[in-house]
């Protein structure tokens, strides 16, 4: 553990909560990917199964359970809870063209050819793409409220944060983990238009736009 695994791991945990708050106070989920939550769903699923066979921390458990619990909650209140004020109409990402991909690269390029292996792999690649129905869903609607904006910062200083993490332990620890550090650059090179509008929109008061 590091301060930069440390912030990361709390700007993740940021961008749930506000996502939540927004939508719970709202009480509507207008603007946000429902197909984006059932990936993290998916995502935390397929990462977290070792719950089961493996303990590291405390931390580390009691941050895995809240993950995977939210991001069911997440779900629950789009197509659930506030189902009529989803907008399907707009969400309308192909995400089968992101799973089987990611499924097949996992077989492919894992570490160890084991179950829970290729599972946690396959999260890995999963979540560096499974914002792209959020970004879509910007892109087609012209703009996002600027609490949804928030959640999409927070969510992508986590993964450049991870990204410093992976830096520091190489330097200080010798370790390397080459899959987790490919998937994270993917994730943030993804961010970065977003991240620009952020400075240049948002934070003068201004309404975000993606371009189509």
């Amino acid at each position: 553990m590091n301060i930069f695994r440390l912030t990361g791991d709390l700007s993740h945990l940021a961008a749930i909560i506000i996502l939540l708050l927004k939508i719970w106070k709202t009480r509507s989920c207008a603007g946000i990917s429902g197909k984006s939550q059932l990936l993290f769903a998916l995502v935390f699923t397929t990462r977290y199964l070792d719950l089961f066979s493996a303990f590291i921390s405390l931390y580390n458990t009691s941050m895995k359970l809240i993950y995977v619990a939210c991001s069911y909650a997440t779900v629950y209140l789009i197509y659930m809870k506030f189902k009529a004020t989803y907008d399907g109409n707009h969400d309308t990402f192909r995400v089968e063209f992101l799973v089987v991909p990611v499924g097949g690269l996992s077989f492919l390029v894992n570490h160890d050819f084991s179950p829970l292996e290729i599972l946690w792999t396959f999260s890995i690649y999963l979540e560096s793409v499974a914002i792209l129905p959020q970004l879509f869903m910007i892109s087609k609607t012209g703009e996002a409220e600027t609490i949804t904006t928030h959640y999409l910062f927070f969510l992508g200083l986590y993964r450049a944060l991870y990204l410093i993490n992976w830096i520091w332990r190489y330097y200080f620890e010798g370790f390397f983990d080459l899959i987790a550090v490919v998937a994270g650059v993917v994730q943030t090179i993804l961010y970065c238009d977003f991240f620009y509008l952020y400075v240049t929109k948002v934070l003068k008061g201004k309404k975000l736009s993606l371009p189509a």
